[in-house]
């Protein structure tokens, strides 16, 4: 869920950056964004990982 705040933060922060004419508040927010998606995705492979261990040891006990 920290993916999804830190993807919504990053918006906020580029919005306010393009409204106040900030150049650092946008890159903030940019960095930000990116920062979400990095952590989504580092959570789907965790998870697929999890799911192929899971399918390798049902095998391995006959499952």
């Amino acid at each position: 869920m920290g993916e999804i705040s830190d993807q919504a933060k990053g918006r906020v922060k580029q919005a306010a950056g393009d409204l106040t004419d900030d150049d650092r508040l946008k890159r903030e927010g940019k960095v930000d964004e990116a920062g979400g998606k990095v952590k989504g995705a580092v959570d789907d492979l965790k998870d697929r990982a999890e799911g192929a261990v899971d399918a390798v040891k049902d095998k391995l006990h006959g499952r």
